[in-house]
């Protein structure tokens, strides 16, 4: 990901609010939310309805008001037309139950995702007309509704359109628009379609209908609209009212999620919201309007089973979809989805492909489109969604042409369009998209809010940021940033597709889990400094309460050292390798080598970037190795070697084994190794290979002559020292080697190889034994 550190050190919080017992973290958050005096930190840390906005500032509103009392006093059939996901849902529940409650013989219809496409359309309009209906009111759709507004004008039906989505060049002629966004006196823009609908209650009853909260809690979270301002009052009272909601669909949803405790903006996020859109996702949405609007806990618990067998069905269709877009991708070799992926299928369900986007967008880091093909229409329908840095709604308006309906925000939108134009609006946005962006632009971006002293972090300052929530878009949780020695990282879960990080520092620790990551385990050196970006929480188990974090990425900046000295299968212990990047270390070349990789010896010379370095066997010298590193300077360093007959456990003898064994040949003139060497090396607690190394140095010294294993003093000897022997020498060498790179701990490996990753060239410096 882009790590993008948005906070600066420079904030003077001491001086910040001096009055609020906050902590610098909290006040640096704060900060950051542009919270900078006592009335916005009050407002923010205390939200009150009664900083609603008066509904009535809403251009339209008072025309609309005035039209539904008009049509409950003359007992006309009003009917709700919603839109079919959990926003629309929510919506047209808050919508029919205000209008209910107000007296008015009212209906709702939600148009099927797969018949009608999405928003309002003229079969429908034109059914209403034959069942009475003279009043329709939208909820969360028809802002693009130009053509449906005027079949409804010519059949005398009276439109209202509530709406919140993005408004295109032309505005519907209706009886009247309630939209945020035409409104230029509305003090907020970014209601979701629940919290116009939640407004217009307001209005149409003269107070704050506090039973409708639990309603506009789950559409605004799921819609994924701005928490700020007055989403935030809603959301905050909305997750109060929806904990303890007394709403048999409520409490039949949280009986078949398993939700114990208080409803927060995640758990609408990832187990109700989900659920009410999996029935709109796959079949016509009045059940879960149904499940809401019941009285009837009987009736709800049988709508809520219904709803969650199609939340399953509709995992199992996702997954598989998925998987036929991946392998799209991966198969692709032309490059037309360079920028903008753009796939579709004969088949594929239309209700999921948004979801499916989204698994493209976060995997391949790129604006997906997912597109189900209907060749008997000719047609293709779908769903997208983008990146950070590409607007989807202003670059698919300069298309406008490609599409038969579009509609959406910047980062989600949906359309219908002509078979034949799919390649056409590859092409035109792959464009756009080349024409705009930067290879960074294709990164995914994390705002990191802070960095964490674990030393100084405790639950009671956890507690105090989770004072910020609820958490969602325009008031993102915040994300952390650590950057500590591991104390250990491993692989958990039944898969092993997770890790858990322990960091420490001065005795303190922090857990960390990592969800997702566990293929990263084999790329992570245990003892390397990592840094960390995550969500801060607090793990409770068995009454202890601790702090913990949730980590979004990792990365490690410095050179890294893996130890696989002695092991065997080493092929299993090693990460998916590049045979342009990597390679395999051999000193000795025998002609095997273990790995697919290409080979680098001490004498190769690589012009490319080497990432890694697998050694294979141990170097005559340390200066060889030396040499390979200081040449390379790889990022990661794979110690694989093994060591079977070391010189490490035959030690150099000393000087009074050299001393002890001339003077014996000096007496007896003469000594035959074949027969008498095992027994001599019995008798003084020698091994063999000690009698056998002292005869060679003594012989590449001259002091005595070997002939068929007969050792006998030479008559005039030179004066040397034992490290003029070849034979010592390479024993020393050897010695030196093992000790330096096998038989040493991780830390002094490392702090060995340190030396020659650096940009400087220290030499190696041989251990100095004199002789005698």
């Amino acid at each position: 990901m882009n790590w993008k550190f948005t906070y600066s050190d420079e904030i003077e919080t001491e001086s910040f609010l001096p009055d609020l017992n906050l902590s610098p973290m909290t006040q640096r958050l704060l900060w950051q939310r542009n919270v900078r005096d006592i009335d916005a930190v009050r407002r923010f840390l205390s939200p009150s309805l009664d900083d609603l906005h008066d509904p009535f500032l809403m251009d339209g509103m008072e025309a609309t008001i005035a039209r539904v009392r008009l049509a409950i006093q003359q007992e006309e059939k009003i009917l709700v037309f919603g839109d079919y996901d959990a926003d629309g849902v929510s919506a047209t529940t808050v919508m029919v139950q205000a209008l209910r409650e107000a007296g008015a013989d009212c209906d709702f219809y939600i148009p099927n995702r797969f018949t009608e496409g999405y928003g309002p359309n003229e079969q429908a309009f034109r059914l209403a007309h034959e069942r009475g209906f003279s009043l329709i009111i939208t909820v969360d759709t028809g802002i693009a509704a130009v053509d449906e507004a005027a079949v409804a004008k010519e059949l005398g039906i009276d439109l209202i359109i509530t709406d919140h989505h993005e408004v295109q060049e032309q505005l519907p002629d209706a009886y009247a628009i309630v939209h945020p966004k035409t409104s230029a006196g509305y003090p907020f823009q970014e209601l979701a379609g629940v919290g116009v609908a939640f407004k217009f209650a307001q209005a149409l009853s003269g107070e704050i209908p506090h039973h409708l909260l639990d309603m506009v809690a789950i559409g605004t979270v799921a819609d994924l609209v701005t928490l700020t301002d007055e989403n935030r009052v809603l959301v905050h009272f909305g997750l109060k009212a929806l904990s303890n909601s007394e709403r048999p669909g409520v409490k039949a949803l949280r009986h078949i999620c398993g939700i114990d405790g208080p409803i927060s903006e995640e758990t609408v996020g990832f187990m109700i919201g989900p659920r009410i859109n999996a029935v709109g996702r796959l079949q016509d949405a009045s059940p879960a309007v149904d499940l809401m609007l019941t009285q009837d806990a009987e009736e709800a618990a049988e709508l809520a089973s219904e709803i969650d067998q199609l939340n399953k069905e509709r995992q199992k269709i996702v997954a598989d979809i998925a998987k036929e877009a991946e392998k799209m991708m991966d198969d692709d070799q032309s490059g037309d989805n360079d920028a903008v992926i753009v796939v579709g299928k004969e088949g594929w369900n239309p209700g999921v492909l948004g979801i499916v986007a989204s698994r493209l967008t976060n995997k391949y880091d790129r604006p997906a489109i997912v597109l189900g093909f209907d060749a008997e229409k000719g047609e293709a329908k779908g769903s997208a969604r983008s990146i950070d840095a590409f607007d989807l709604f202003v670059n698919c308006m300069k298309v406008r042409h490609v599409f038969k309906h579009f509609g959406g925000h910047s980062q989600a939108a949906g359309m219908t369009l002509p078979l034949e134009n799919v390649d056409m609006l590859r092409d035109e946005l792959n464009l756009l998209a080349k024409q705009q962006l930067s290879e960074e632009d294709f990164k995914q971006s994390m705002d990191i809010q802070g960095t964490v002293d674990i030393e100084s972090l405790s639950t009671k300052e956890i507690e105090e940021i989770d004072k910020l929530s609820p958490f969602g878009m325009g008031n993102p949780k915040p994300i952390f940033h650590i950057e500590n020695e591991m104390k250990e990282v491993r692989q958990i879960g039944s898969k092993k597709n997770h890790l858990k990080f322990q960091f420490t520092k001065n005795g303190s620790m922090l857990d960390g889990i990592a969800f997702g990551m566990g293929d990263l385990y084999t790329c992570i050196a245990p003892s390397s400094k990592l840094e960390a970006i995550g969500e801060l929480n607090i793990n409770e188990w068995n009454g202890r309460r601790k702090p913990q974090i949730m980590i979004k990425d990792v990365r490690v900046s410095e050179w890294q050292l893996f130890d696989h000295r002695g092991a065997r299968d080493i092929e299993k212990k090693l990460p998916g390798l590049d045979d342009e990047r990597d390679y395999a270390v051999i000193f000795e070349d025998d002609g095997h080598v273990p790995l697919d990789l290409p080979v680098l010896t001490k004498e190769s010379v690589i012009d490319s970037e080497v990432d890694s370095l697998i050694l294979l066997d141990l170097p005559d010298s340390l200066e060889d190795l030396a040499s390979v590193l200081q040449s390379h300077k790889p990022n990661k360093v794979y110690a694989c070697y093994r060591v079977t007959d070391g010189a490490f456990l035959n030690e150099l003898p000393t000087r009074e084994h050299f001393k002890w064994f001339y003077a014996m040949l000096m007496k007896r003139g003469s000594f035959d190794l074949e027969k008498d060497g095992d027994k001599l090396a019995a008798r003084r607690g020698w091994s063999p290979s000690t009698i056998d190394f002292i005869s060679k140095v003594f012989f590449d010294l001259e002091f005595v002559r070997i002939e068929n294993g007969l050792i006998s003093v030479h008559p005039t000897p030179s004066k040397k020292d034992l490290s003029e022997s070849i034979t010592y020498q390479n024993k020393q060498r050897k010695l030196q080697v093992e000790k330096t790179l096998y038989y040493s701990s991780y830390r002094e490996l490392k702090t060995w190889f340190d030396k020659y990753m650096e940009e400087t060239e220290p030499s190696v410096k041989e251990e100095v034994t004199s002789g005698f």
